[in-house]
């Protein structure tokens, strides 16, 4: 998938989440510069998070992409449909 001429790789597409007009039209320049990318829909809307490998200049506790379990069940409606996408190199 490409978006705003970057590659992404689909990781995860829980309950057929991923809708690329949706996702595209959600997606700012401000998600650029995480390395994944978490969709999932609350109530007929679709909510974008980015997450960042340690690598990352902008890497911290809060965007740790081995928190994504934690966001997920935590943040998000439960069994919610989601996507997973990574930023390719």
């Amino acid at each position: 998938m490409i978006i705003n001429n970057q590659k992404y790789r689909v990781l995860e597409n829980y309950k057929n989440a991923l809708d690329e007009e949706q996702v595209k039209a959600k997606f700012t320049d401000y998600f650029e510069k995480y390395d994944y990318v978490i969709g999932d829909w609350a109530f007929g809307s679709l909510r974008l998070k980015g997450f960042c490998k340690p690598n990352n200049k902008i890497f911290n506790k809060i965007n740790d992409f081995k928190t994504k379990d934690d966001y997920l069940k935590e943040h998000c409606v439960v069994d919610c449909k989601y996507f997973i996408l990574e930023k390719e190199v």
